[in-house]
């Protein structure tokens, strides 16, 4: 009887040993987790994650110009190599599709890339004056075509990005924005050519929010206009205290918006991404010139997701920086 109680304390007592090493581990790895998972300051800048690059050699990206996700995959123009290039969400690359040419499925300056519901793929080359529309496995469609085929507008197509069922648009050579429906029915022309309230000079990127709210950045005049769903202008954007004063943007690029509200634009030739808020005021600014983690050599596109993760793409760096 005496030795069947010594067998049963030392098993109770194994038990509670394996038990307390269990809930050790899980604690340690618990906080290994919290270290290396950081929570985002709610009034600050995102924490940086990762670098996409690509493959080796022929695989590695080559001046790209625009991210978007769609559906589990980031897509990328890779303009220079005249390809857009297919990662999952750790920057582990799928696929690749397009070569160089003027045909069907082929680019000569792969820019805007957008997707819709369905999973589609739209990709705006800048020099073709196309947009060629794809699956999700990168088999071309077929083009992007205007509903009013007599009176085409688009020229020169640069920024893109699908929203609610609508094309956003810049035209670079044309200075105006478009507002599609994705049957090609021509919704909106926002703009023209000059530096006033409305007008653009080379406009680059444009997004829309929940509103319907349309944000452009106007390049050329080194601001950022914000219209409404029917194409008024409401104000813009330059880092200056009203918006009207000497700009603190230099060559911006690309835009988006968090959950918060702040308002992301690249300053492509200081290196930085700006963040603003809904009244225009600069909330904070993260990047600086450089090759190392959390620095940018020339960035142009910016997207962000709908878990607020932020892809920004490093043109000269040849990659695409991840933050959330």
């Amino acid at each position: 009887m005496k030795k069947k109680t010594v067998y049963i304390w030392m098993g109770i007592i194994v038990s509670l040993t394996a038990a307390a090493f269990v809930a050790i581990y899980f604690l340690n790895l618990g906080n290994e987790v919290a270290k290396i998972t950081p929570r985002m300051d709610p009034n600050g800048p995102p924490a940086f994650s990762h670098l996409i690059y690509g493959d080796f050699d022929k695989g590695a990206l080559d001046k790209p110009m625009d991210v978007s996700k769609v559906g589990e995959f980031l897509y990328i123009s890779d303009t220079k190599n005249k390809r857009v290039q297919v990662f999952d969400a750790g920057g582990t690359p799928i696929f690749q599709f397009g070569k160089e040419g003027d045909g069907p499925g082929e680019f000569m300056f792969p820019y805007g890339i957008s997707g819709d519901k369905k999973g589609r793929v739209y990709v705006a080359d800048l020099f073709n004056g196309t947009i060629s529309i794809f699956d999700s496995k990168g088999k071309f469609i077929d083009y992007f075509k205007e509903a009013d085929g007599k009176n085409k507008v688009i020229k020169a197509p640069g920024g893109l990005r699908i929203i609610d069922e609508k094309m956003y648009l810049t035209d670079i050579e044309k200075s105006q924005v478009y507002v599609f429906d994705l049957n090609g029915k021509l919704l909106l022309t926002i703009g023209k050519p000059g530096q006033a309230e409305g007008d653009f000079r080379a406009p680059n990127s444009v997004t829309a929010d929940d509103e319907g709210n349309i944000y452009v950045v106007d390049t050329g005049n080194q601001r950022i206009q914000i219209f409404d769903k029917a194409g008024k202008f409401r104000k813009q954007i330059n880092g200056s205290d009203d918006g009207k004063g000497k700009s603190t943007l230099v060559n911006p690029r690309g835009i988006d918006i968090d959950s918060r509200g702040f308002i992301y634009v690249v300053n492509n030739l200081t290196h930085y991404v700006y963040a603003f808020d809904q009244e225009g005021k600069k909330a904070f600014q993260f990047g600086g010139i450089g090759d190392q983690n959390e620095q940018f050599y020339l960035p142009n596109g910016l997207f962000i997701d709908d878990t607020d993760h932020l892809y920004i793409t490093d043109t000269l760096n040849q990659r695409v920086a991840v933050y959330y």
